[in-house]
């Protein structure tokens, strides 16, 4: 009865990890998405930009069901409209392909008015974090930059974006281990060439050999997130400096 029972949980949180569903009730926006709100999007966001008008409302649909499912807290700062529609866009661009998808392991976001460090602290020196998420007490949780977070579509050159940073991250621990290998996103007989092209690459930005971020070489886990900015940040660029590695990024987050 045990193994049955353990086997059942498995069971259940294969279910939930594949689909990206939750056991908490998810809302359907049933107000017209607000026109100033579009334009913000238009304005700010390249991604959706360059979809055609349908891929757009979808988009839109999606952004504003990520809103009100979400608690989004300022610290010692003021949450906007503007602030919700860039953390969501974040949030809805890695997972476009996939309708259905739904971030069961994320319920606040706390937008902080700079860099923190490991304390939180937004004074003093040592303040590097632009983003976090996490286990433990952080489960559930993203904080993220205010600035850093302005940043990520002010700059569409440097192949950053904090906040699509983070929300790969969340993608990564779906299949409940943070270790740069997608399971849910990747098919089975993708998974050790991607082993082998992690290790590949981090190699080259050890040695200096890399165009991608530096930090993308601390570990697998950052790598994906760092190249997974790159990706939606400069996919052409991608393509042509890294064709394989554009490749495996297409079938993990385009198929």
């Amino acid at each position: 009865m045990i193994q049955f029972l353990i086997a059942l949980a498995l069971l259940v949180f294969a279910f939930i990890s594949i689909k990206g569903v939750s056991f908490r009730k998810w809302h359907k926006a049933k107000d017209d998405f607000p026109e100033k709100w579009r334009h913000i999007l238009q304005e700010k966001v390249p991604f959706y930009q360059q979809l055609p008008s349908e891929d757009k409302q979808n988009f839109e649909q999606r952004v504003q069901d990520f809103i009100i499912n979400n608690k989004f807290i300022g610290i010692d700062t003021t949450v906007e409209d503007i602030d919700k529609l860039l953390i969501a866009a974040s949030a809805i661009i890695p997972v476009f392909h996939f309708p259905d998808w739904r971030y069961h392991n994320l319920e606040y976001i706390q937008l902080y008015p700079a860099m923190f460090d490991e304390k939180f602290a937004t004074s003093g020196e040592g303040r590097r974090i632009l983003g976090m998420v996490g286990n433990g007490f952080m489960e559930g949780k993203m904080i993220l930059s205010k600035p850093a977070l302005y940043h990520g579509f002010a700059n569409e050159t440097d192949k950053k974006n904090t906040a699509i940073h983070e929300f790969v991250h969340l993608l990564d621990k779906q299949d409940g281990s943070t270790d740069g290998v997608p399971e849910i996103f990747l098919e089975k007989q993708y998974i050790i060439p991607w082993v082998k092209l992690i290790k590949h690459e981090i190699d080259q930005i050890r040695d200096g050999k890399s165009d991608i971020n530096p930090y993308g070489g601390t570990n697998t886990t950052e790598f994906l997130a760092v190249v997974s900015e790159y990706f939606f940040e400069r996919p052409k660029l991608l393509q042509k400096k890294h064709p394989e590695l554009y490749k495996m990024l297409h079938q993990i987050f385009i198929k």
